[in-house]
């Protein structure tokens, strides 16, 4: 009397490869996305801070400071200084007395490239996409003027 052969035959094999393909398929494209959603949570913390930087200067002096510099360098008397991010680069521009507007852009070539998001002393907030893969499916919300934290332009 011959063994009885033991294991799994090709075409069990062949099924669960197949669903395994499947659930890659649909689970990593939606990873993806969470991870971005992650990374742009500092963009929104790097402005929200340079905002209370700019409201201070201004309750101080009566003006928005002239100048912006990043941390780790030493502000001047009519600077601010920027905290440095790891994903997003903080810049301001439209300075002036009762005015100022900071941009924090995605670093070129990084998990967020493409992605721009900007605040003004009005609390006006702008979503500005750039078209890079890791945009791909993101849209400007309608009418712009807030964050898009999701696909579809979700605010």
């Amino acid at each position: 009397m011959l063994p009885r052969q033991r294991g799994f035959t090709l075409i069990e094999m062949l099924i669960v490869v197949a669903m395994v393909a499947i659930l890659a398929a649909i689970a990593l494209p939606n990873y993806r996305d969470y991870v971005t959603r992650g990374r742009l949570v500092e963009a929104f913390g790097g402005l929200a801070d340079a905002r209370v930087k700019m409201e201070q200067y201004f309750q101080d002096n009566r003006s928005y400071p002239t100048g912006c510099v990043t941390a780790p360098a030493a502000p001047g008397a009519n600077n601010v200084q920027l905290q440095a991010l790891k994903n997003f680069t903080l810049q301001c521009s439209n300075l002036g007395a009762n005015t100022y507007t900071v941009t924090a852009q995605g670093n070129a070539g990084g998990p967020v490239d493409g992605f721009s998001y900007t605040i003004d002393q009005d609390n006006a907030k702008t979503t500005a996409l750039t078209a890079t893969s890791a945009t791909s499916g993101w849209t400007v919300p309608s009418p712009n003027t807030c964050w898009a934290i999701r696909k579809g332009g979700i605010c």
